[in-house]
């Protein structure tokens, strides 16, 4: 039972460390230290409710609907390149990264850019919904399995976003929120372009 956890575990921690859409908004919010434990709160839930989705068999009903994913991929693409232009638009323009500065976002706004992130991007219902809902199938205690997984996407958006902070002194200047705006705005663009690939 254990080992089917660990797999889970092992399984999530591959899929979620590599740098997207999602990762690059929970980085953002906890450089910023604004609303970061709801960030992170609703990231990890939802990871939960679609790894949950995917054991359950929802796999299968999605690869069913080609035009539903077709839809969710095109939404998805055209939100992750408006929030790629107001990125570049922070990175290119400082009195733009200035203004961002000082005016937080609510936490209604914050939420809701976090949960489109999550569910208009086709990828993290390929990674967990198809990918690990498959995965856990193989394995006799899938709801372990789901646990496992669903506890490695907790761990990981706490340490991304509690975590941060300790970034603070090397982010303190300007030009810096300039280059990680910037990276934001290329990881945004290309992972819009891969939806629409």
């Amino acid at each position: 039972m254990l080992t089917s956890a660990l797999a889970g575990f092992a399984a999530s921690v591959v899929l979620i460390v590599a740098i997207g859409a999602q990762n690059a908004f929970v980085l953002r919010q906890g450089l910023r230290r604004e609303h970061v434990l709801p960030v992170v709160l609703t990231c990890a839930v939802s990871d939960l409710v679609l790894i949950a989705a995917g054991i359950a068999g929802l796999g299968a009903v999605v690869t069913a609907r080609p035009a539903a994913v077709t839809v969710i991929r095109w939404a998805g693409a055209a939100f992750l390149l408006t929030y790629a232009a107001l990125a570049a638009k922070r990175a290119w323009r400082p009195s733009a990264l200035r203004a961002a500065g000082q005016a937080p976002a609510t936490l209604r706004a914050t939420l809701l850019t976090c949960l489109a992130l999550t569910y208009l991007n086709p990828h993290v219902y390929l990674d967990t919904v198809l990918l690990l809902g498959s995965v856990a199938q193989q394995h006799p205690h899938r709801w372990l399995f789901g646990i496992g997984a669903a506890s490695a996407s907790a761990v990981w958006f706490s340490a991304l976003g509690l975590g941060a902070h300790r970034l603070a002194p090397v982010l303190s200047r300007p030009a810096a929120w300039r280059v990680l705006d910037g990276v934001i705005a290329v990881v945004m663009t290309a992972v819009a372009v891969t939806l629409l690939g």
